[in-house]
């Protein structure tokens, strides 16, 4: 039995960038069942985003894509406060700069394609501290 991995996070409000084709849902789900289908934990996964925490949909998918997307969203209650739509198909590049008390502030997850990701982030009340 494998564990999950855990990546220590602070307290503070974060946010969180996710990728919906192969991340969050079935990679073409629609083209193959009809619709959108989410992966197995990837629904809970989402409902346990704290409120404070804001949460961006990227995905490569075009305008043509746009209303069955949001439709799907919204008929799962999924809370998001961005998508982004028509996203390149190649990578995508966070930089950002690390807090002065060492805190870094960005992080990546690679996922292997249709199995969401076997991490459980935990909350270090050590890590930033000094922005409480």
């Amino acid at each position: 039995m494998n564990k999950k991995k855990e990546i220590p996070v602070s307290p503070l409000a974060k946010t969180w960038i996710l990728d919906l084709d192969g991340t969050i849902v079935v990679h073409n789900g629609p083209y193959i069942y009809g619709k959108d289908r989410f992966l197995p934990g990837a629904r809970e996964f989402l409902e346990n985003i704290p409120a404070q925490d804001m949460i961006i949909f990227l995905t490569a998918r075009n305008n043509y894509e746009k209303n069955h997307t949001l439709r799907f969203l919204e008929e799962n209650n999924v809370r998001y406060d961005h998508i982004i739509f028509n996203a390149g198909h190649g990578e995508r590049i966070l930089i950002n700069d690390n807090k002065p008390d060492g805190l870094v502030t960005a992080m990546a997850v690679n996922t292997t394609r249709d199995q969401f990701c076997d991490i459980n982030f935990i909350t270090d009340h050590s890590l930033g501290t000094m922005y409480d």
